[in-house]
């Protein structure tokens, strides 16, 4: 669906609504500041807790800090930080209603999608998550830790640096600009932790930091850390599983 069609349809029915959500996801950062825009209202954005039905909890200085935000708008616009907060099941009693589809814009076309096909865990909903940094010298060293993805099961990720200069896909891309992950276990092989990538992981339940410089800033936040070269541990590891 087309940002344009989705927030005109969202708009059609928002007067009956005193709250709507999009996902933080690319999707919808580009369909959630259309309605409120229309709306007139505020949009407060990946919210990670819900404090009240106008009080929101937000990260803001790339994870740095935790603001609280209070909202007066009669209508509440928010996207969602959907790795802050827990699964719950599908035995909910909402129901649905139909709706009369709204024309669409014919100065937005949708021409086509491009879906990235893999055999791996997909990024956002993997239990373990294996991530390359600048310590891995090239697509080859990557590969072998594709490798040691795949004994684990795991999905793989990198940093915004390793995609810029061409060694990784932008699937694979974790942090404040790439993906939010929570992953129960997370591995950083040769990442020094920028505060963008933090924020991308910051969620996970445990945090593995390899890096051979023991002044890496992913130490601060892993919880175990070995300073070692992460090609070393990687072929290690390969060997013991």
């Amino acid at each position: 669906p087309i940002a344009e069609n989705v927030s005109a349809q969202v708009l059609q029915v928002a007067k009956d609504y005193s709250h709507i959500l999009f996902a933080a996801d690319s999707f919808g950062k580009a369909a959630s500041p259309r309605v409120a825009a229309k709306l007139d209202v505020a949009q407060i954005s990946e919210i990670i807790k819900v404090v009240s039905e106008d009080t929101f909890k937000r990260p803001i200085y790339a994870g740095a800090a935790i603001a609280t935000v209070k909202s007066l708008d009669p209508v509440k616009v928010l996207t969602v930080r959907v790795t802050a907060f827990d699964p719950v099941g599908q035995e909910g009693t909402a129901s649905i209603e139909k709706i009369e589809a709204v024309l669409g814009t014919s100065k937005v076309v949708f021409l086509g999608a491009e879906k990235v096909e893999s055999n791996r865990p997909e990024l956002q909903s993997a239990k373990i998550v294996i991530a390359g940094g600048r310590g891995l010298a090239n697509e080859a060293e990557f590969a072998e830790m594709e490798q040691l993805a795949d004994k684990l099961k795991a999905a793989v990720g990198t940093t915004r640096a390793v995609v810029d200069a061409g060694m990784a896909p932008n699937d694979w891309q974790i942090g404040q600009t790439g993906k939010i992950i929570a992953p129960e276990l997370y591995i950083g092989l040769g990442i020094s932790g920028a505060i963008q990538h933090i924020a991308g992981i910051k969620d996970a339940k445990v945090i593995v930091a390899v890096n051979k410089d023991p002044e890496a800033p992913i130490f601060d936040v892993a919880d175990y850390g070995l300073v070692a070269d992460a090609m070393d541990v990687i072929r290690q590891l390969q060997t013991k599983l």
